[in-house]
């Protein structure tokens, strides 16, 4: 037995899990969020084993399956928060292994309204094309491209710059 494991799962989580997880911080705001949402997506593929094991695109099937579990897990943290009271604090003490610009950034993503902030962290931190966020988010992608062109607009400003440089110019 040569180390390499002969689960397609197993080698899909050796080969993804870190980079599904740099990803998902990009949406989630939070590092422990996106563990768990992409865990969450790995125990997903675990117990629908055999459509998984017949995927063209097993990692993008599991980023858009992560991208859904933070977005109802959001939805409910926002519900429950209302009926609370209460309003959420970012995980200020787990924080990833990330430059001060790209911590700076994922900050002010955190200000910007869902849709771009899911956008944008698909786009720009993930590197997906136009069309591979609008199917992961399972949108037009002329609502990708607005929605990058506004999140950029709002980022710029959250951030304190003109807009003309955020996130490395435009890709869209």
């Amino acid at each position: 037995m040569g180390g390499e494991s002969e689960d397609p799962i197993q080698r899909c989580f050796d080969a993804s899990y870190r980079r599904l997880v740099g990803q998902l911080y990009g949406v989630c705001g939070d590092l422990s969020e996106a563990e768990d949402v992409v865990a969450e997506a790995f125990a997903k593929a675990v117990s629908r084993r055999r459509t998984f094991e017949r995927l063209d695109n097993p990692e993008a099937w599991l980023r858009t399956v992560a991208v859904n579990v933070a977005r109802s897990r959001h939805r409910r943290r926002v519900v429950g928060e209302r009926l609370l009271g209460r309003t959420a604090q970012p995980d200020a003490v787990h924080q990833p292994d990330l430059s001060d610009d790209r911590m700076q950034v994922v900050a002010a993503l955190r200000t910007l309204p869902d849709h771009q902030r899911e956008t944008l962290a698909l786009h720009y931190l993930a590197d997906l094309p136009v069309a591979e966020v609008a199917a992961t988010l399972g949108v037009p992608e002329g609502t990708v491209k607005a929605r990058l062109s506004r999140g950029r607009t709002a980022l710029a400003a959250a951030l304190g710059h003109d807009g003309s440089d955020v996130l490395g110019g435009s890709h869209a």
